[in-house]
């Protein structure tokens, strides 16, 4: 008697894992199907907000956190606007972009911290572009230094500042300079930081560019 009870016991454990196991396994699957469902796709991906796309201008987004910077703790997106020259090494445009970070609330933002993040975005941006195509000799360390400067007119806060790096498509050293706008779009519980480069002087033509995509920012589309 009491070997047929264990046996029963035995059967109904056995039982009830197994219905542990299926339901562990079916809520993998459906959260895994969700984040599929969820994946930022960037090419039909629709800003709340406006920034302008000049002529022959490229774009790309992609989520933050950035997948070759994930030291960068903020969530969000990011905007890029590439000059139609920036690939181009003969073009005066070469390595002239923009791209905004759409973040959600308020992260501290000062100078420090913006050399910080700009020093591990680029050190994974060549990582990632130069991976078993570059001499390890060549490579550089990415060396940032920025201030708070005078303010924009409609920025929380302005900073300058300048990024040495390698410059994975020539394998050469590379200074850009780089303007930084802080601003909160306080209804929506986000902070706007946009960054002009180009390793153009600040008076160079490239700038009203740049400049131009800013100056036309606004948090709502209406």
């Amino acid at each position: 008697m009491w070997f047929a009870e264990r046996k029963i016991s035995d059967k109904f454990e056995m039982m009830k894992n197994l219905i542990i196991l299926v339901l562990c396994l079916t809520s993998l699957i459906i959260n895994a199907q969700e984040a599929i469902n969820n994946e930022f796709d960037g090419h039909t991906w629709q800003a709340p907000y406006y920034l302008p796309t000049l002529q022959d201008w490229g774009i790309e987004r992609f989520p933050i956190p950035i997948s070759f910077a994930p030291q960068i703790l903020y969530e969000g997106v990011e905007d890029i606007r590439f000059s139609p020259g920036w690939a181009n090494t003969k073009s005066d445009e070469y390595w002239t972009y923009a791209f905004l970070w759409y973040l959600d609330g308020s992260p501290k933002t000062d100078a420090e911290i913006i050399a910080g993040n700009l020093k591990a975005y680029y050190t994974g941006l060549i990582a990632a572009n130069s991976e078993g195509k570059i001499p390890a000799e060549k490579l550089l360390p990415v060396i940032t230094a920025f201030k708070e400067t005078e303010t924009d007119n409609g920025d929380l806060k302005t900073y300058t500042g300048t990024i040495e790096m390698l410059d994975y498509m020539q394998q050469e050293k590379l200074m850009l300079n780089c303007i930084v706008h802080l601003k909160v779009c306080a209804d929506d519980n986000k902070t706007i930081l946009f960054y002009e480069l180009s390793p153009q002087p600040l008076t160079h033509k490239n700038w009203e560019y740049l400049d131009q995509l800013w100056l036309d920012f606004k948090c709502k589309i209406n």
